[in-house]
């Protein structure tokens, strides 16, 4: 089907604007090229006064899309392309995702929590108990290979220094053989705590004062929440090539 002009001048400011079109656009240009025009609007006010590298914005966008809250799909492969194109190395988008697994590790962050105070209720717990030599050494290993300590990570490290240790170690990789500069690995962690598919406040307050203390500023920090904000989008990007399938389907039936 033959793009209406208006419909074409959207493509193209599209294009101009955010450097890119895919497919999954299409679908939506054609449904509603004035909502597509109002999403162009919303999602490009990091692309039009923004402070970060547009392969940074690029790494915050991966980091969105390619984590276990969301994964969606088409996204990881359009802003993989799109930060290859801006000189991203294979390298340097392999420890967006290494950054971005760490996720996982909330269900112990928000679980351990619970399980404790639900066996101080029934009697079976009178209180952290002191940490030994090894889980003082775990403590310490932590502190020097990701920059920080907080106290959601000790009932962890009470209750399960094996599981502590592993964890240390896996989350520590992209801290040790990465090139990131940290605060821009903290961006990426303050992009898929703060996104609607994840929420997690404890994480993402954390995030915001690491980064600042590698020095990043309020107005970068606020530009991954702008990133993040227009997540809402895939819902539409993934549901209007549908209703167009069942629009024609519709049609020869009838």
């Amino acid at each position: 089907m033959e793009l209406t002009t208006r419909q074409q001048e959207i493509k193209d400011e599209f294009v101009r604007v955010r450097g890119a079109w895919s497919d999954t656009w299409e679908g939506v240009l054609r449904l509603d090229p004035e909502f597509l025009r109002a999403y162009l609007n919303f999602s490009a006010v990091p692309w039009r006064s923004g402070v970060l590298d547009p392969k940074v914005k690029e790494f915050i966008y991966i980091a969105i899309d390619a984590n276990a809250t969301h994964m969606y799909l088409p996204g990881v492969r359009q802003h993989i392309k799109a930060a290859l194109a801006l000189g991203a190395t294979p390298q340097e988008i392999m420890e967006v995702l290494e950054l971005s697994a760490t996720l996982g590790i909330h269900a112990m962050n928000i679980g351990v929590p619970i399980l404790v105070e639900v066996l101080a209720e029934k009697g079976l717990r009178n209180g952290p108990a002191p940490l030994d030599d090894r889980q003082e050494q775990l403590k310490a290993d932590f502190t020097k290979a990701r920059g920080y300590w907080h106290t959601f990570w000790d009932e962890m490290l009470e209750l399960d220094p094996d599981m502590f240790e592993a964890y240390t170690e896996f989350s520590s990789v992209p801290w040790r053989t990465g090139t990131l500069e940290p605060k821009v690995k903290e961006f990426v962690y303050i992009a898929f705590d703060t996104a609607a598919t994840h929420l997690y406040v404890k994480g993402l307050k954390l995030h915001i004062e690491n980064a600042i203390g590698y020095g990043a500023t309020p107005r970068e920090i606020l530009e991954v929440m702008e990133i993040a904000s227009v997540l809402g989008i895939h819902g539409v990007t993934a549901a209007a090539p549908i209703l167009l399938e069942e629009m024609e389907a519709a049609q020869r039936a009838t």
